[in-house]
């Protein structure tokens, strides 16, 4: 059975998005201090907040229009890597659904696609690098195995979960290759790379709105 989401969904995981991050920010912050600059849950926290603010003061948008404002909010917002690589990502979601008022799961792992892309262009970035990359991309993979399998889009984002967590684990004993942490050598290895947590944060995020909106 195809699943219809639409704007209640977007603001939905962005509200839980930005909840998740709020009560994950102290430990986000002590996998930063590792190996960044130790701002990272202040960071997201900040700008999923002004997302969580625009979305509301929008009514009447498409979900396609909502990820792109989501997108331009967190450039606008968020400071370092974070804010530059999920605002292009969401903008470049958002573009996949254009004005139509409501997506399925199969636009939805094309929404995630096209995030996944746009993320490694702009951080020419790729799975073993030790990078949010690590946790998006088996979750985009995993999402489109299962539903073109037949699963329903709640079991199929289950699925995205676990791998996004499997792959957030792996990048403990990685050796950074991209970002600040890349400067630190063998040093980054043994810390759980702090942009994979907060995206597999957000995937749950999605997971769980999505549940709880259909």
């Amino acid at each position: 059975m195809s699943v219809a989401l639409g704007s209640i969904s977007v603001i939905a995981w962005i509200e839980e998005a930005s909840a998740v991050i709020t009560s994950e920010a102290d430990h986000l912050t002590q996998l930063d201090a590792a190996i960044g600059d130790g701002d990272h849950g202040t960071n997201m926290t900040r700008g999923f907040e002004a997302v969580v603010q625009a979305l509301q003061a929008d009514t009447g948008s498409s979900p396609g229009k909502l990820l792109i404002l989501a997108g331009r909010t967190l450039v606008g917002t968020v400071g370092g890597a974070s804010g530059p690589l999920w605002g292009s990502a969401l903008r470049s979601g958002g573009r996949v659904l254009g004005d139509q008022p409501t997506f399925d799961g199969r636009e939805l792992t094309e929404v995630l696609a096209a995030a996944l892309a746009s993320i490694k262009d702009l951080g020419t970035a790729s799975v073993g690098d030790k990078t949010m990359v690590d946790a998006l991309e088996p979750a985009v993979d995993e999402l489109r195995q299962r539903l073109s399998g037949g699963a329903s889009v709640s079991d199929s984002l289950g699925g995205a979960v676990e791998a996004a967590e499997a792959g957030m684990r792996a990048t403990i004993p990685l050796q950074a290759r991209k970002g600040r942490a890349s400067y630190l050598g063998e040093r980054s290895i043994g810390h759980q790379d702090p942009g994979a947590t907060s995206t597999a944060l957000i995937i749950r995020a999605l997971q769980k709105a999505v549940v709880g909106n259909t």
